[in-house]
């Protein structure tokens, strides 16, 4: 059975001290296509590192993305949902694709060669393992960690939710970073617009 390591001390960090997490990174998406982080610009972004052998916790999170992008409604054309393999060996492109598509649409798999996982992984402080089960080669899991990471349009770590978070739970938290964004934002042109000129 695979491992679920959870990373619980991040959202914690992300709320008293800046928290580098996400950074550039090079994949390839179930069309064959690569992809950057730049392909995603202007999205907020939930991303999860997982495997499509997995028996329980990635289903799981899928599932609840799945209904996060149900319950955000309209502002779910404003997500980006990414499933990004720790296991390159067995999830390729087409292979990503069909079981990204089986929970929904919308949610995008990506692969990679193993040094391109690693480094996403390094970016985002992911954590995974080979697990051998038996003899084979495919006589294997992996161990990973079971976070889901919320970025912002600028790809700047908001906060992450832990594997028990809801669909309800993973929505009202990424419903209320959107309306802290967009308060900043209104904050921001505030104090930077340039005061009228007296008539």
């Amino acid at each position: 059975m695979a491992t679920a390591l959870i990373m619980g001390a991040l959202p914690a960090l992300a709320a008293t001290s800046p928290v580098t997490v996400g950074g550039p990174f090079t994949l390839t998406a179930p069309d064959g296509t690569t992809v950057t982080e730049r392909s995603y610009a202007g999205k907020w972004l939930l991303v999860y590192f997982g495997f499509t052998f997995c028996p329980n916790t990635c289903p799981t999170a899928l599932l609840d993305m799945a209904t996060a992008l149900q319950k955000l409604g309209p502002d779910a054309n404003k997500v980006q949902v990414l499933f990004i393999t720790v296991d390159p060996r067995r999830d390729t492109p087409a292979v990503m694709g069909r079981y990204t598509q089986s929970f929904d649409a919308r949610i995008v798999g990506l692969t990679g060669t193993a040094e391109q996982i690693a480094a996403v992984a390094q970016e985002y402080g992911a954590y995974y393992a080979v697990h051998r089960t038996g003899p084979g080669p495919d006589d294997y899991l992996m161990d990973h960690s079971t976070y889901i990471y919320l970025m912002d349009p600028h790809n700047k770590f908001v906060r992450g939710f832990n594997a028990d978070a809801s669909g309800d739970q993973i929505a009202d938290g990424v419903r209320k970073a959107m309306a802290r964004y967009h308060d900043d934002g209104a904050m921001r042109d505030r104090h930077t617009r340039r005061p009228d000129k007296p008539s």
